[in-house]
């Protein structure tokens, strides 16, 4: 009969093909993580390639190269000087516990719950070396998907320049109008914010409430909702809210 192995040497063993495995996989993520960024790098900049294609008006590069990267810290507008903007993931952060953030329910206008404290913003400068497109990503819950865009704005950050969405599951025909050109050339030219500082921007509703209003879509309107409210969602306070009202005052 063959001798029957104790619990202590097959507990030895199961450790040991533990560790080899651990080792192994460790190995492997070390030696993909350049393709994985290199991956990461190529999707952003085609995504961007999007938006600016979109900025007809604008006298600016339309090279996805010439756009200038940086990581806002969300919550006091400043940028980051710790954290590279081309390998910051921030769906990843967004479900980190480290390095998220639980939104507050009644200002959840996005209702994505929970947001990454920072944010990789984009600048495009002008021939002075001045900013004069704002690029920002912004994401939220439509009818029955997740949208995820890029909203432009002047470098002064008052001033809509186009929005682009790039990612979503909405109805054909009705919700995924929001990417039909005709509708996102509704966009340009109109401000984001008054005088005051206060978004005025809306997607639907009725003109005579005042403010800036983009037509919702026929047959999609809680898309539409889903879209107004996202965007006032990161224009907001618990949004790029800081970061823009620094852009406003020169010290972005």
């Amino acid at each position: 009969m063959a001798e029957q192995a104790s619990p202590l040497r097959i507990l030895q063993v199961a450790l040991g093909v533990s560790l080899v495995c651990a080792l192994v996989v460790s190995l492997t993520a070390v030696s993909l993580r350049p393709h994985y960024l290199a991956n990461l790098e190529a999707e952003r900049m085609a995504r961007l390639a999007s938006i600016l294609d979109a900025l007809d008006d604008v006298s600016v590069s339309k090279n996805p190269e010439d756009i200038e990267a940086r990581v806002v810290e969300l919550e006091s507008g400043r940028y980051s000087e710790v954290i590279d903007p081309l390998s910051y993931d921030v769906r990843r952060a967004a479900n980190d516990p480290a390095k998220n953030f639980s939104i507050p329910v009644e200002q959840d206008l996005a209702g994505i719950k929970r947001r990454a404290r920072h944010a990789v913003v984009y600048l495009l400068r002008d021939n002075s070396d001045q900013v004069d497109v704002l690029i920002l990503p912004v994401r939220g819950v439509g009818y029955q998907s997740a949208l995820y865009g890029f909203l432009a704005l002047s470098g002064d950050a008052n001033e809509i320049l186009g929005l682009k969405f790039y990612e979503h599951g909405e109805t054909p025909g009705l919700g995924s109008q929001i990417q039909d050109p005709s509708w996102e050339a509704l966009w340009p030219g109109k401000m984001a914010f008054d005088e005051a500082g206060r978004v005025i921007i809306r997607v639907g509703g009725s003109r005579s409430a005042g403010g800036e209003r983009i037509d919702g879509i026929s047959g999609a309107t809680r898309t539409s909702n889903g879209v107004d409210r996202l965007i006032r969602f990161w224009l907001g306070d618990f949004g790029f809210g800081p970061y823009l009202n620094r852009v406003r005052k020169g010290e972005g």
